[in-house]
């Protein structure tokens, strides 16, 4: 039975989804490759997230790969009318679990026709390409790639179009050849690089996606978040969730985990309100 979830509403595009979602990269194996411990276990987290309410569930091919999508084909499909499913394009897995890129045309194609097959879909909500790679953005043009997939979404393979692990140029690029409904990237408590693009985006309608909310504290950060969270009687997690939700409008949040008492616990704790003197002790921790 789904229950009223935290931070209300955002339309992605031209439909409404939770703010609070879900990510489903930790469905997937260790090191986000091969299949899961306990796959019932995946299946059970995945409807309980339904069950809550949420309508928001990001994934990508790259995860296993194919894991999570086929978890989500296995325990969700027939979708619900309300789900929105966003998944990501412009990298793949090597045999040693890096995360090679794959932006070339025919890889974009590739990867968007592949998702489609293993999320059991005729057209995809949200496709972010990303970009950069693992120490994050880098400069460079997005044109060819992206183009590749404005052309999927003129064939009505594709719904809407995002960017993920890109600069603030990247996304002006991106935003001169079509219109993106997301961008996805790092940030959180303690990374606060995307504070003006996330205010920028917030007036412009679309919609940010902070990805590692709760990841890369230091050691004098994570004590200062902790210190606010005994104060307050929660935990750490529920500070940061919560701070994320009251920082902007436009910030959907997709924190992963393979346990249900974890996503229920992640769901109740976000929807903890923060005063004005917790928000400025807590601005004070990534600058």
């Amino acid at each position: 039975m789904s229950t009223a979830l935290p931070g209300g509403t955002w339309n992605l595009g031209d439909r409404p989804v939770t703010r609070f979602g879900y990510g489903a990269m930790q469905l997937a194996g260790p090191g986000v490759m091969g299949p899961p411990r306990d796959p019932d276990g995946a299946l059970a987290v995945l409807r309980e997230a339904v069950d809550l309410g949420i309508t928001h569930i990001d994934t990508s091919d790259a995860y296993g790969p194919r894991v999570t999508n086929e978890l989500i084909r296995k325990a969700l499909r027939p979708y619900p009318d309300a789900l929105r499913i966003a998944t990501k394009v412009g990298a793949t897995r090597d045999r040693d679990g890096g995360w090679p890129p794959a932006r070339r045309p025919d890889d974009i194609r590739r990867a968007v026709h592949e998702n489609l097959e293993s999320l059991g879909l005729d057209e995809l909500d949200l496709v972010y390409l990303r970009l950069g790679d693992a120490q994050g953005p880098q400069p460079g043009s997005l044109a060819e790639p992206f183009e590749t997939l404005v052309e999927l979404r003129q064939q009505g393979l594709i719904r809407h179009l995002g960017v993920s692990n890109a600069t603030a140029d990247q996304v002006a690029e991106a935003r001169a050849i079509a219109p993106i409904a997301s961008v996805q990237n790092l940030y959180n408590l303690a990374h606060r690089h995307d504070d003006g693009l996330i205010d920028a985006l917030a007036e412009a309608g679309i919609a940010y996606v902070p990805f590692f909310p709760l990841g890369g504290f230091s050691p004098l950060q994570s004590s200062a978040l902790a210190g606010v969270a005994d104060r307050l009687e929660t935990t750490p997690v529920s500070v940061a969730l919560a701070w994320l939700l009251q920082r902007s409008p436009n910030l959907l949040l997709i924190p992963g985990t393979s346990s249900v008492a974890h996503l229920r616990e992640n769901a109740a704790g976000a929807g903890l309100a923060l005063a004005e003197k917790d928000l400025e002790e807590l601005d004070r921790i990534g600058r």
